[in-house]
């Protein structure tokens, strides 16, 4: 079944956390290491610079993905997220 989001900023942070969770669970096999950290700090640079309004925005999203996931190593991925993408640093 296809799930149904209530907003596209649902579906595109649904999206990008599967992105960033398999580039971070992925072997050298399967992504050239050097090509997942310029991803993954890419990214953090982008989400580290969202205006405040639109970080709290991902922090609530992120943390209603959390409490609904089941899956312990991806609830495990979530709870590090916000710290780990730069969403929880000082923007001071």
């Amino acid at each position: 079944m296809t799930p149904v989001y209530p907003s596209l900023t649902r579906a595109l942070a649904e999206a990008l956390v599967d992105v960033l969770w398999f580039i971070e669970g992925s072997e050298d096999e399967q992504m050239d290491p050097d090509d997942a950290v310029k991803v993954l700090e890419g990214v953090g640079h982008v989400v580290g610079t969202l205006p405040d309004n639109q970080r709290q925005e991902l922090l609530e999203l992120v943390a209603e993905m959390t409490a609904a996931e089941t899956d312990p190593s991806r609830r495990a991925f979530l709870e590090e997220f916000s710290e780990g993408f730069g969403l929880t640093e000082d923007a001071s």
